[in-house]
Formats: C-alpha cells, sequence, structure tokens
C-alpha cells in the first residue's frame, strides 16, 4: 500500500481532530443515544448544526437523513430552545410524532396538524408545512423561542399547491432560526443551496449518494413452461457495480439473450384476451419459438417468496389493478402467513378498526380485506379508507404483511421500506397520457428496497411486460436524475398577508428571494439556446415548404387568414343568437303568455315572474305557468332560440301559484287568451337575422378568391408544401412564446404579484390611500382563508351566496369549490332539486366563480379552477346524518376518497368559522364542521 501524500496526512489529521471537537460536545452525547454508528454524511451534517449553521441533506431513501433532523431536536432541547418539525401530509407529521414521543417522552413532544392539537406547547412540536406559514403571517406567540426548523421531504417544494408554501416558511422564517432541509436525492441540491444559502445565511450542502443498503437490479420474466414458476434475471451483467453502474452500463447477457431470440420471432403476439395466450402445446402460434408471456402477478409473488426476497411492495399505476391483484392472490390460493402470524394480524385489525361503526363494514368492503391481510396480503392506494392505510402500514413495517400491492402515492413520505420493490410496468397515467416512468420517478419508487439494519441488499424487480426493453431500463436504473423545480407563485393570501405586513413594496422585494426566481434568472441562459435551435429549425422548414411557383409563405398565410375568419364568423353567429335569446327573455313581462317551441316545456306559458333578478350568463330565469297547471322555471337551454310574447292576461295581485284553483283560473285565461290572437306559426317569429355567415361574407369570399388566383395554388406538390408551411407556423408560434418568456424572466415573480394585487384592488381588498396600499377589512378576513380557491372563498362570503344555508347545505356547497373528480362526469344531482335553496346557492357560487375567471383572464392570471358538484350530494346526505352505505351509494367515489375530501371540507368550513363576515355563517360552518367530522372521517388520520 502506498504512503499517503502529506496533503492526505494533513486531511485526515483534521477531520480526527473536527471529529474529537465534535465529540466532546452535544454532538458526542447524541451519539451515546443512538445504538448504531453515524455514516459520514450525517455526522458533517450535524456538525455544521451544532457550529450554528443551516444544512441541507440530500441523501437516498432509507439512508438515514432524519437523523440529521432529531439532532436538531436534541439541540434544542438541551439548549432550552424549542423545535419545529414539519412534513408536507399529515400522514407523515402523525408517524414522525410517535418517533419523537417513544424517544423524548410525550410530554416534551407535540402535534399541530390543522384538525388535530396535541401538547401544541411542548418545546418539540411536529405539523405540517401549511400549520408553521399560518402561524408565521399571524404572529403566532408559539414562535417565541423557535431555535430550530426541520423540513422533512423538502423536495416537495416542486408540488403545485404546497411547493409554495414550502418557499412561504423559508423566506419568511426569522433570522436567528436554525434551517434543516431534508431531501431525497437531487440532481441540483448545489442550486438549491445556493439559494438557501441567499435567503438563510450560512447552508452547509451535505450530498450522500451512497445507498447504505446495496440495490440489485432485476427482471422477472414468465417461464417458457406453461406451468413453471417466473425466473428471475439480473439486469446488469456480472462484473457491474450495482452501486455504481455508471452511464448504460452493459445488461446480463442471459437476458439479453433471451429478448434476442424474442425479437427474432416476431415481438409479442398476444391473443383471445389472455395476457399471454399460446397456442397447442405451448407454442407460439405462428412459429417454434415459445412466446414472452407477462408473468402473473401471484406467480411473481411466490418467485420472490421462494427467493426470499420478501416483504415486497409492488407498484401497480391503478387503484383497481391494485385491488384486482389481490382478488387474484386469493383465488390461487396463495398464504404468505403461519397461524401465529395471521392470529396477531387479527388482533391488530380488531384494535384499529375498533371506532368503525359495525353498520358500515360491510360498504367499505371490511370482510375481504382483512381476509387478504390474514394471508399477508394489503392493497395501498389513496381511495383506500384511512383506518384500513394506517393498518397495512404498520402490519408491514412489522414484518406481518409480506406483499402490498401499491400506487406510487405510497412512495411519497411514508416510511414502508421492503426488502424488494417491484414495478409492473416503466408507463403510467398523468391524467391525460400514458408516460413513461422518469429516471428521478424509477429512482423514488425503488428507493424503498433495503431495509437499514435488516436486509443485506436491496432488489428492484422489474416485470416483463410488451414494450419492455432491457437496454432502456439498465440506462433509467443508472441514473439518478431529480432536478428540484420551484412551484412558486403569489397566492390572492400571500399577497394580503404580505402587505399587511410589510407593505406593497417590500412585499414585492420578499417575493423576488423566492427559488422561483432564484431559478427564473439562472434559467434565461437554456431558454436562449432552445430559441436559437428553435430559429435553425424554422430556417430548414422554411426551406422545405419553398414553392417554384411563388411566395408559399405568403400563399400560407392566406390559408390561415380564411380558416380564423371561418372561425371568426362561427363565433359571432353562436354569440348574436345567444345575445338575441337573453334579449328576449329579458324583455318579458309579468302576464305575458310565451310560446314554447321545443323541448321539455314546449307549448304556451304564461310569465309569473321575469326573473330578471336572477339575471347571470344564462340570462333571466322567468317563473312561469305551463298549460298543464305546472309552476316553472324556463331556462335559456328550454329557448335557446329566443321566445316572443303571443298574448298577454291579467294576473290578479293576490294570485297565490300554491293555490290550485288560482292556477286553473290563470291556465284558463291563458287558453281564452291565445284563442283571440293569432296562430303561433301566423306571424314572423321573433329574433334578428344573422345573414353575415361563411356563405354570404365578403372578407371570406374576397380572401378565397385571392387563395384561387395566387399562383403555388395551382402547385402538384401543394399539400406537401402546405404541411411544411404548418410545422414553420407552430414552431414560428412557440419560438415567439420562447422570447417572451426570455425578456420576461427578470422580476416575472413580482409582476405577477402586481397583477394578483390588481385583482385584490378591483374586488376590494386592497386599497391605495395616499400612494399607499393598504389590506381592508375583506382583506383581512381573506387574510384567514389559506385553502387554494381562497378568493373564491372569500367572494362567496362577502357576497353573501351561502348567507342562507343550513350546516349541512354549506357544507355541501363548499365540497363544489373543493372537490375534484378522478375523471369526467357527468350533472351531478342536488338535493333539493334544481330550484331548491342548495341549488340556487351552487348557482351563485357558479357565477361567482365565471366573474372571477374572467377577472383573472383580463389580468393574464392564472384562473381559479372549475366547480365540481360531483360530492355536493354525498356530503350533504353525510352532513345530514345518513350513514355510509346511504351516502355512497350509485356513486363511484370510493370510501377512503370520500373520507378524505371530507377532511378537506371541514378544512375549509373552520377557515370559514374565522373568516365569515356574518355571525350566521360563522355559526352555520361550525355546525357544519361537526355534522361532517364523525364516524368514519372522525376516525381517520389523512
Amino acid at each position: 500500500m502506498a504512503e499517503p501524500t502529506p496533503a492526505e496526512r494533513y486531511a485526515a489529521a483534521k477531520a480526527r481532530t473536527t471529529r474529537a471537537q465534535a465529540d466532546a460536545g452535544e454532538l458526542g452525547r447524541f451519539r451515546t443515544l443512538l445504538d448504531f454508528e453515524l455514516d459520514d454524511f450525517q455526522a458533517d451534517a450535524c456538525a455544521a448544526l451544532e457550529a450554528g449553521r443551516g444544512v441541507l441533506v440530500a441523501a437516498p431513501t432509507g439512508a438515514g437523513k432524519t437523523v440529521v433532523g432529531e439532532f436538531a431536536v436534541h439541540l434544542a432541547l438541551t439548549g432550552g430552545g424549542k423545535a419545529f418539525y414539519t412534513t408536507p401530509i399529515k400522514a407523515l407529521s402523525n408517524q414522525k410524532y410517535h418517533d419523537l414521543v417513544r424517544r423524548y417522552g410525550p410530554e416534551n413532544v407535540g402535534l399541530l396538524t390543522g384538525d388535530t392539537a396535541i401538547n401544541s406547547d411542548a418545546p418539540v412540536v411536529v405539523m405540517t408545512t401549511e400549520v408553521l406559514r399560518n402561524m408565521l403571517y399571524s404572529g403566532s406567540t408559539a414562535l417565541e423561542g423557535l431555535a430550530f426548523v426541520v423540513m422533512d421531504e423538502v423536495h416537495y417544494l416542486a408540488d403545485r399547491f404546497r411547493g409554495p408554501v414550502w418557499e412561504e416558511v423559508i423566506i419568511h422564517l426569522p433570522d436567528h432560526v436554525q434551517l434543516v432541509s431534508l431531501s431525497a436525492t437531487v440532481s441540483n441540491a448545489e442550486e438549491f443551496g445556493d439559494w438557501l444559502a441567499t435567503v438563510r445565511g450560512d447552508t452547509v450542502v451535505v450530498v450522500s449518494e451512497r445507498r447504505p443498503v446495496p440495490l440489485w437490479q432485476h427482471v422477472v420474466t414468465a417461464s417458457p413452461e406453461q406451468r413453471g414458476a417466473p425466473r428471475l434475471f439480473d439486469l446488469y451483467a456480472g462484473h457491474v457495480d450495482p452501486t455504481d453502474p455508471g452511464p448504460n452500463p452493459p445488461i446480463d447477457p442471459d437476458l439479453a439473450r433471451l429478448f434476442r431470440t424474442h425479437a427474432r420471432s416476431g415481438g409479442p403476439r398476444r391473443g383471445k384476451g389472455d395476457r399471454g395466450h399460446r397456442g397447442r402445446g405451448g407454442r407460439s402460434e405462428g412459429g417454434a419459438v415459445p412466446q414472452r408471456r407477462t408473468p402473473r402477478r401471484h406467480s411473481v409473488v411466490e418467485a420472490l417468496d421462494d427467493g426470499a426476497l420478501l416483504p415486497a411492495i409492488y407498484f401497480i399505476f391503478s387503484r383497481a389493478g391494485c385491488e384486482g391483484a389481490v382478488e387474484q392472490c386469493l383465488r390461487a390460493g396463495l398464504r404468505l402467513t403461519d397461524a401465529e402470524e395471521e392470529a396477531e394480524i387479527r388482533r391488530v385489525v380488531e384494535e384499529r378498526t375498533i371506532t368503525v361503526p359495525p353498520e358500515d363494514l360491510d360498504v367499505l368492503g371490511f370482510w375481504q380485506w382483512q381476509h387478504a391481510l390474514s394471508r399477508g396480503i394489503a392493497a395501498h392506494h389513496a381511495g383506500l379508507l384511512p383506518v384500513f392505510k394506517e393498518t397495512v402500514e404498520e402490519l408491514f413495517a412489522r414484518g406481518l404483511v409480506k406483499v402490498v400491492f401499491a400506487t406510487e402515492t405510497l412512495a411519497l413520505g411514508i416510511n414502508m421500506p421492503a426488502r424488494s420493490v417491484v414495478l409492473e410496468k416503466l408507463v403510467k397515467w398523468d391524467g391525460s397520457a400514458h408516460q413513461a416512468v422518469t429516471p428521478g420517478e424509477y429512482t423514488q419508487l425503488t428507493g424503498r428496497a433495503g431495509r437499514r439494519g435488516i436486509d443485506v441488499e436491496g432488489h428492484a424487480v422489474v416485470v416483463d411486460h410488451e414494450g419492455l426493453d432491457p437496454v432502456a431500463l439498465a440506462g433509467l436504473a443508472s441514473r439518478r436524475l431529480y432536478p428540484l423545480r420551484s412551484s412558486f407563485r403569489p397566492t390572492y393570501n400571500m399577497a394580503v398577508n404580505l402587505v399587511g405586513q410589510v407593505g406593497a413594496e417590500r412585499a414585492r422585494e420578499v417575493l423576488e428571494t423566492s427559488f422561483a426566481q432564484f431559478q427564473a434568472d439562472r434559467g434565461v441562459v437554456g431558454l436562449a439556446k432552445q430559441a436559437q435551435a428553435h430559429a435553425e429549425a424554422l430556417e430548414g422548414y422554411r426551406g422545405a415548404m419553398a414553392c417554384d411557383k411563388g411566395d408559399f409563405a405568403q400563399y400560407a398565410g392566406l390559408r390561415r387568414r380564411i380558416a380564423d375568419r371561418e372561425k371568426e364568423l362561427s363565433r359571432q353567429v353562436r354569440g348574436a343568437r345567444r345575445a338575441d335569446a337573453v334579449a328576449s327573455m329579458s324583455s318579458l313581462r309579468r302576464g305575458d303568455v310565451v310560446e314554447v317551441p321545443s323541448g321539455r316545456r314546449r307549448g304556451y306559458v304564461v310569465v309569473l315572474d321575469p326573473g330578471t333578478h336572477e339575471g347571470g350568463f344564462d340570462g333571466p330565469r322567468p317563473t312561469v305557468l305551463t298549460q298543464e297547471r305546472q309552476v316553472k322555471k324556463l331556462t335559456l337551454a328550454d329557448v335557446p332560440d329566443g321566445v316572443r310574447a303571443v298574448a298577454r292576461v291579467r294576473i290578479p295581485k293576490a294570485f297565490n301559484p300554491r293555490r290550485p284553483d288560482a292556477r286553473r283560473d290563470l291556465a284558463s285565461s291563458m287558453r281564452n287568451a291565445l284563442g283571440a290572437s293569432p296562430a303561433a306559426g301566423d306571424e314572423e317569429r321573433g329574433g334578428a337575422r344573422h345573414a353575415s355567415d361563411a356563405a354570404t361574407d365578403r372578407e371570406l369570399a374576397r380572401l378565397r378568391a385571392a387563395l384561387r388566383a395566387h399562383p403555388c395554388h395551382g402547385c402538384p406538390d401543394r399539400e406537401d408544401h402546405a404541411r411544411w408551411a404548418q410545422r414553420a407556423d407552430t414552431l414560428a408560434r412557440e419560438h415567439d412564446k420562447l422570447v417572451q418568456r426570455i425578456h420576461g424572466r427578470t422580476g416575472s415573480i413580482a409582476r405577477v404579484f402586481d397583477r394578483t394585487c390588481d385583482v385584490l384592488g378591483e374586488l376590494g381588498y386592497l386599497t391605495s390611500r395616499d400612494g399607499v396600499v393598504e389590506v381592508t377589512d375583506a382583506g383581512r378576513r381573506l387574510g384567514r382563508l389559506y385553502a387554494e380557491d381562497d378568493l373564491l372563498l372569500a367572494e362567496c362570503l362577502r357576497q353573501g351566496v351561502w348567507d342562507t344555508l343550513n350546516p349541512a347545505e354549506l357544507a355541501a356547497a363548499v365540497s363544489a369549490v373543493v372537490y375534484t373528480s378522478r375523471r369526467e362526469e357527468g350533472a351531478a344531482h342536488v338535493p333539493g332539486g334544481p330550484d331548491g335553496r342548495l341549488a340556487r346557492a351552487v348557482d351563485a357560487t357558479a357565477t361567482v366563480w365565471s366573474k372571477l375567471q374572467d377577472l383573472e383572464s383580463a389580468h393574464d392570471l392564472e384562473v381559479t379552477g372549475p366547480l365540481d358538484a360531483g360530492l355536493v350530494a354525498p356530503v350533504h346526505r353525510w352532513a345530514s346524518g345518513r350513514s355510509l352505505e346511504t351516502v355512497l351509494r350509485g356513486t363511484d367515489v370510493a370510501a377512503g376518497d370520500f373520507v378524505r375530501w371530507c377532511k378537506q371540507v371541514v378544512d375549509v368550513l373552520d377557515q370559514l368559522s374565522a373568516a365569515a363576515p356574518r355571525p350566521a355563517v360563522r355559526a352555520a360552518a361550525r355546525a357544519a364542521q361537526d355534522a361532517v367530522l364523525r364516524g368514519v372521517v372522525a376516525h381517520s388520520v389523512v
């Protein structure tokens, strides 16, 4: 062995001195509390903390970075200060709370998650990040004495809704507070650390890419024999170090040979609806080479069990797929537990679910769920009842459940390490299309394989499936690309709170320090390179569309102008028809007899109330009496071409539409009036003529003539040139947008803030006095609303949209703002009918939302998301005291989803109870909270 150099001897001596100094301080005392030795990255981060510096720790899942957060807690307790430990989700906060209670005792640890408050004055409090953000804005006295804040899973900064909250906390924390940021391995940790140093001061970045438990990569394939066991192949060749495979490592020769054989056989041929259809005799139809089949899920689990590779998390990117996998394993008779384990599982299940009402067990699928658990098998996804998910997590962590079929949500935060992780496919549905799993996602999903202190190695297994390319998989598995991108944007709530605290000008300066602006300024160089590439591609497209007959760009411009003109004319005609129809409805008077030419209201009606006070974008909704003596509302949908009055009748002042005799007499008067008037078809119908359509428009005719006269119109290659012209036009628009982005990068966050304040000023939440922007009373109420649709909620409160609702109705109306369905659904049922109090409130909420969207669009802001009434009826039934079975009957809403959305409704109701301007609404909100927070909702942690 070579002698160390003088520099190496000096570095080693300095490291020994540093460790000795650390061991003599609090870090040394902290080490004595642990039953394991600290890794170098843990020791380095802890030493930096004790030296009074902030730290960012980026390390793989399971590497033990939370030890650094626990050392911050230790420093706070020994120094007489406070520590806040924040996480992005309630379930993780609950988990961390129990971990710290076991170490430091219940008297020293508290929990705050919005709907849960335990020992909140303790020196150590675990909380969701939103709770800390709210404390900072309200100037909570709980911040006094705060010395450390731990932000666990800080890579949630990229989350669209939660991300801004992280940045708000980091920016607004008092300067003396030491910040501990714990992140998964990200490829731009140094960039994030540079920003932290800018806004928080001295910050040490500690990065560890070494997994404490080596991870082996595999592919599992079906046996060539019909009923043979699946085969597990190593992904990499034997000489490759799985902990450091390098870029594009060579794959296992046996695996490569199998895939080459399959490729020569002509690729996968599925048939008969079977996942691995074969012809007679076990040969693939049409050839002698056995066909590759996707191994069945229960067979993969059996193979892992035989190889001592359980417990495993089996990722399937579908809730239905997870539930189906459990059923398949049960049908196959799979049992992974012994009698003692089964008894303990049943005991835990009984203890955990004792609060679930017995009458709800059937609708929750309890019995099959318990049966699967007793065999060591479970599903885990967002549609599962929270208490069921918690039970699965506990049983899996204890090694009693051996395989969990899970969606990717399990990869986020919850501590459920396994010996193996299985990925059924490398594509997933993102809500609009199937997308390939990224290297960062692959790392996140497989990161749970290998339990520190239990397993000597972890295993990532990809199931063979159609389209799988082992070379591409090797490239995917060997990369560790997980860049952290800010999702920060000024919100309305943020704006009023900032203006209220520091004033508008200082608020702009604060927002300029966000990570989003930090990245925007750095990103201009990359955008400029992209713009240059666009410009070069445009030159190529323009060359390909060149025509020897004439200027094809000019010809393509004529085609675009024709298409634009046709669309504009179509919009004009539709708009004019709608405007005429609304105008005809607006002109109605009490006593008018109106013809309804088609639809469900067809016939004649008499107007009882013109309904102009209900006017919205669809015009008035007059109350009418039909010839069948029924009182109805007439909407634009009933008369899309408008209406006209064909006669008039006198309606007595004392007319009461609830009295049958009054309705009978008025219907008789209407028939008499119609008999004395010309027949409906004898007069010209109302409504304007709209002649400026595609057949008669002069401008369109001129453009079409110019197109036919252009020399390129007769080119035999015209359509080929047109395709290149279309590509050039599309790329040119993209290029223009890119150039605008480059120009808009500097100061972009502050400009969004200015536009946000403009909207708030127009609506009366901010006001300017002597050139100074101030927060109004309405703005201060908005400052107490932290939900995603904060301004919509504030407007509904300010305009009194929900003033007349009882508690159940208020909860249902709030659900329309909170809820987002997983798939597009038809028209939702609203209790009380379309004319009932709740329906009118939901309609009024939609009107407020529509006007708000128009205002946001006019100010070039991201618009508030649409309402969704899909949960209005279930929430109303639940808040009215109905059973869970009754509530979910006839819906596609899973029990776990229903509980999760109810929790969010409760959170918003809690905010309304503090922010509503009128006492009646505040009281209704409090009562609605109690009405929703019952049964399985009250006993679930989400």
